[in-house]
């Protein structure tokens, strides 16, 4: 699929895309330790809740790749962010060493990216 950029987006994809760039932001950026540039999300916090948090989490992230469907985002990148989620699932379901990888691994915000390159935009300035 060509490139749109933002200017094509009806008022209605605008909306969907603010909406899971404000999700991804909540689930893997929205807090930073002070004195630091390292920035976490809901992701790293109900990740520490054994089992449950990361399935949670997984929810939320499935919630953005339904979006990027609907917004049009072509086929492969939709299987690189279902890889991502599933990484971040996986792996965030270890403890200690998941937690940690939560905190680095942000993939939630990976796939906003992948969006944007796919879409041509930029979400931060819709």
């Amino acid at each position: 699929m060509a490139a749109r950029g933002h200017n094509s987006l009806t008022n209605k994809a605008r909306t969907r895309a603010r909406r899971i760039y404000r999700i991804a932001r909540l689930l893997d950026a929205q807090f930073g330790i002070p004195g630091t540039r390292i920035r976490f999300g809901l992701d790293s916090i109900l990740g520490l809740i054994p089992g449950a948090g990361d399935t949670v989490t997984a929810i939320f992230a499935g919630y953005i790749i339904l979006e990027a469907y609907r917004l049009g985002v072509s086929r492969s990148t939709i299987v690189k962010m279902l890889g991502n989620v599933a990484i971040d699932w996986i792996i965030g379901s270890v403890p200690i060493l998941g937690d940690i990888f939560d905190v680095g691994f942000k993939a939630n915000l990976r796939n906003i990216a992948l969006i944007e390159r796919d879409l041509g935009l930029v979400m931060a300035d819709l």
